[in-house]
């Protein structure tokens, strides 16, 4: 009892805060997203998320090896092709934009670990996840043929020199569908990251403008989880888990620590918490504002994905994060 117990004894010096701290941020933790676009010498900001960019293969390449140079092992990568169809024919294409720009950077960076995006959405001429059955105007997705398409697109990936897959159509059985493409094809040691928690969310806005993938009609809530729920995420994982994942992912973080926690908490499997596009336009309207200090809620962020169970962050904020890292070894 006070005061003989005096937890700020433990706070009074800046040293000794850093000696007894139980989560720390490192730059093994981040994955840094990129948005793959056919062309050259391409840059164009996308304009609902300041400082990320659309990026021709050969700007990707040099993105890259800033990533790499700045400690930061590993990227994912989305791609936007020139022509859609109802087939999402750029998705699974040897001469894909992702494909591309997959070769391009083991090519140059071989050490730098390349995380494809597989989903259809961006592929697709109505911006669902997979087939739609004919006439239909409300987003319900076939499940069944999708994952065939996403077989085809994973195998295609694979070839093309991916370190990892990342499914995130929230379909049921891809994983399973997947694994046994990769298998096949002798890619069997190939690890699937998948969106195994991915929530219907309202954070997701300006990545469909960095992706070009909104849907045309209807939504996206018949395959992907409803935001009322917790206890669906661990029957998802745990049918993922089943299937064949290596790694699992949460998607919204911020509005769903809990589900990292109890993700976390029901696996033993690695957890990565993706640090959405809403929720890094926020930071970066109010930081251009002055309402925020960007750098320090932006690592105070970091630090709540960990200390709710992340062991690895995807987040568009993750070279800057790199950069304050190297500047300072205490956050606060």
């Amino acid at each position: 009892m006070f005061p003989t117990h005096r937890p700020r004894r433990l706070r009074n010096h800046s040293q000794l805060r850093r000696m007894v701290r139980e989560n720390v941020v490192t730059t093994n933790d981040l994955i840094y997203p990129l948005f793959a676009v056919p062309g050259d010498g391409i840059a164009k900001e996308v304009t609902s998320m300041p400082g990320v960019y659309q990026l021709s293969v050969d700007k990707i390449v040099e993105e890259a090896k800033e990533v790499y140079d700045l400690g930061i092992p590993a990227i994912i990568l989305f791609g936007i092709p020139t022509d859609k169809d109802t087939e999402a024919t750029g998705a699974w294409h040897d001469c894909g934009i992702v494909q591309k720009a997959t070769a391009a950077v083991k090519a140059a960076v071989p050490d730098l670990v390349v995380i494809v995006d597989t989903c259809l959405c961006e592929y697709t001429s109505h911006g669902h996840c997979g087939y739609l059955e004919t006439g239909d105007l409300t987003g319900r997705v076939l499940n069944d043929p999708t994952l065939e398409l996403l077989k085809k697109t994973a195998v295609s990936q694979a070839q093309a020199g991916a370190d990892i897959i990342a499914p995130s159509g929230m379909m049921d059985g891809f994983v399973q569908a997947i694994r046994a493409g990769l298998d096949a094809a002798d890619f069997q040691d190939i690890p699937i990251l998948s969106y195994a928690a991915k929530y219907a969310s309202s954070y997701y806005g300006p990545f469909r403008d960095a992706a070009d993938s909104a849907p045309q009609f209807g939504d996206r809530r018949t395959y992907q989880m409803d935001p009322s729920n917790g206890t669906e995420a661990l029957k998802e994982i745990a049918l993922d888990m089943a299937e064949g994942a290596d790694m699992l992912m949460v998607k919204p973080a911020l509005a769903y620590m809990d589900v990292i926690w109890r993700v976390k908490e029901a696996t033993n499997l690695p957890v990565a918490a993706y640090n959405v596009s809403g929720e890094y336009s926020m930071v970066k309207a109010a930081a251009m504002n002055g309402w925020v200090d960007e750098q320090r809620i932006v690592l105070e962020t970091m630090l709540g994905f960990k200390r709710a169970g992340a062991d690895l962050i995807l987040t568009y904020h993750a070279k800057d994060v790199a950069r304050w890292l190297d500047q300072t070894n205490s956050l606060f």
